[in-house]
């Protein structure tokens, strides 16, 4: 067994930002990582996923990303290859291979047991973040439809689906964006399917104005003032250019959802009916934390109540990551960094 400050759990871009932070200040602390090699979520996206920001605004604390060659929107591969170099670059200690099962109380200190060890912290930051955990509705026929179906993190090309009927579900960026992926190869019958019309951010919106939003509307929310909605009164959908070249071109337009499924499609409101041989749920994800089941923390809709990324019920835990209710865009590169700092600062506090 080995004791440390701090426990980090999770090695993406969350718990890299967190090891950055502690390390500034002067904490004992250790990363463990679930993932073979570094570069965590990012390393098994699909192939054309692009991020929103140009590479000087999708960067880590003390290292700015690179930018990529003839593009302005880095690529999935590129930010894997940034992540392990900022690994490398700081001398993180992140043990990959290292799942954390659980983690439990034990007197004045918590017990992270992992694949490759247990460990007693005084502290323990879960980073861990969505991804492993995508999310499927609960729609009426899914058992039954005899086709292929697979979520955001399944899905890879459109050479998987060549000559295919493909049903898209979801009206957010993931769905829009593998749509227009499908579409503009030109070789599968794309049909883009949402509860609501989508709705695209104007063009000269990207994940810069993103942050800044998201950051303004959590001032306003923690100084009482009114919620306007932040990015919501602007829309869902960041129009990158492979989104544009397909809406523009008449490719990517939406149906309502459909009523059920049926054993080799769909069937419509209006009760006609079409067939269908892969459908694609991108549907979004759940904060993966069932490592922390063992504390009993959870609260309405799955999350842990927090104050900051600290959690009501045990002050010696942090989540980091997650979405806006555990900081202002801190599941994005560029919104990490923040939150990372103060949860550092806090548990240097505490300690």
């Amino acid at each position: 067994m080995s004791s440390t400050d701090v426990v980090v759990i999770g090695g993406g871009q969350a718990g890299l930002a967190a090891g950055y932070h502690l390390r500034r200040q002067g904490l004992d602390f250790v990363v463990l990582d679930a993932g073979a090699v570094p570069g965590g979520a990012w390393q098994h996206t699909w192939d054309s996923l692009h991020l929103f920001s140009p590479a000087a605004y999708s960067s880590l604390p003390g290292r700015l990303m690179p930018t990529q060659a003839g593009e302005i929107y880095p690529g999935a591969g590129h930010v894997v290859d940034y992540l392990a170099d900022y690994e490398k670059r700081y001398d993180l200690p992140v043990q990959h291979g290292s799942r954390v099962n659980a983690v439990r109380r034990d007197t004045d200190r918590l017990m992270v047991e992992a694949d490759s060890g247990t460990w007693r912290a005084r502290t323990v930051i879960s980073a861990t973040g969505t991804w492993s955990r995508p999310f499927l509705p609960a729609v009426p026929g899914r058992s039954t439809f005899t086709g292929r179906q697979l979520h955001t993190v399944n899905y890879r090309s459109p050479t998987d689906f060549a000559e295919q009927r493909v049903i898209v579900v979801g009206g957010g960026n993931s769905g829009a964006q593998i749509a227009a992926d499908l579409a503009l190869d030109g070789h599968v019958e794309v049909t883009w399917v949402s509860q609501r019309p989508p709705r695209f951010l104007p063009e000269d919106i990207d994940g810069r104005a993103l942050f800044d939003i998201a950051t303004a509307r959590r001032r306003d929310l923690d100084a009482g003032r009114d919620d306007t909605g932040g990015v919501a009164s602007l829309g869902d959908i960041v129009a990158v250019p492979p989104l544009r070249t397909a809406r523009d071109a008449g490719l990517l337009t939406t149906k309502p959802m459909f009523a059920e499924l049926t054993a080799t499609g769909v069937r419509w409101a209006d009760g006609s009916q079409s067939d269908a041989d892969a459908v694609i749920w991108c549907t979004g994800f759940r904060p993966a934390l069932s490592h922390l089941a063992a504390l009993n923390l959870r609260g309405p809709r799955g999350h842990i109540p927090t104050d900051g990324t600290r959690a009501l019920g045990e002050p010696r835990l942090h989540l980091l990551g997650y979405g806006d209710w555990t900081g202002p865009a801190s599941a994005t590169l560029i919104g990490v960094g923040r939150t990372a700092r103060d949860t550092a600062r806090a548990i240097a506090q505490l300690l």
